[in-house]
């Protein structure tokens, strides 16, 4: 009668996985004399423990990441610039509870995408939901909803996660009308949520990205003023990894270079 009870409320309480669980902590505290509130407190983080891994595993697919790599993969040896002890503040997720900014300059191939990846997959394991697009997506989502009708209600979704990826600014000049929008994300998400960015363009020619200079400033003015900058100076890991397979050959780029 009591087990009947027990599973009808764990299922009024949507407690799935302490209804699971819950004979093998019974015959564990029987065993080992458990206290009842140790008893209690064992199902109760077990079930803690099962939501938070749903939640982040349903947060991981709405995140739209182009891969999930953690940051314990990123080759600090083959990449020093990528300053590790910067990274590893950045690890600790506190720049997202403060609603501050990450910034990623470098050339192509350098791990900027995969270190934004990595910060995004720490934040969403520990509790912070996340969203990535490329700039490329964003202009293409920002003209489509102006088109629509819709661009109002993309702005408001674009500032609810906690965590915005935009990666490969600098790739495509924006149209005045894309660069006012993506002023306007900015803008929403200023002191309210985390921006990480990573972008082949210094700072100096973001008024060549925006087609504007006065625009380049106040996006800059918002990204900038509570933010952590990383610039990456390497060799790109494909090319790396190319070299390895045989398949790069610099002579051919040396003796092309001459003629």
């Amino acid at each position: 009668m009591i087990r009947e009870q027990l599973g009808q409320a764990f299922e009024i309480l949507g407690l799935a996985h302490m209804a699971a669980v819950y004979d093998h902590h019974a015959e564990e505290a029987s065993r080992d004399s458990i206290s009842y509130l140790e008893f209690l407190d064992k199902l109760l983080w077990a079930e803690i423990e099962f939501k938070r891994e749903r939640a982040a595993k349903t947060n991981l697919k709405l995140a739209k990441l182009p891969y999930v790599k953690g940051l314990d993969t990123f080759d600090f040896e083959f990449q020093p610039s990528a300053n590790q002890r910067k990274i590893n503040e950045l690890k600790t997720l506190s720049f997202v509870g403060r609603s501050e900014n990450v910034m990623f300059l470098g050339p192509p191939g350098v791990g900027k995408t995969h270190l934004a990846v990595g910060l995004a997959v720490e934040g969403i394991r520990n509790g912070f939901t996340a969203y990535f697009l490329s700039a490329h997506e964003l202009i293409l989502m920002i003209k489509e909803n102006i088109e629509s009708g819709r661009i109002h209600r993309k702005m408001k979704a674009l500032s609810k996660p906690d965590i915005l990826i935009i990666d490969e600014v600098g790739y495509a000049t924006m149209e005045p009308d894309v660069a006012h929008y993506f002023f306007q994300i900015v803008s929403n998400r200023y002191e309210k949520g985390s921006i990480i960015l990573t972008s082949n363009k210094s700072y100096g020619s973001w008024g060549d990205v925006f087609g504007d200079n006065i625009v380049a400033t106040a996006i800059l003015d918002r990204l900038l003023h509570h933010s952590t900058t990383i610039n990456i100076k390497g060799d790109s890991y494909r090319i790396k990894e190319k070299k390895k397979a045989g398949f790069y050959d610099v002579s051919k780029f040396e003796s092309n270079s001459t003629d």
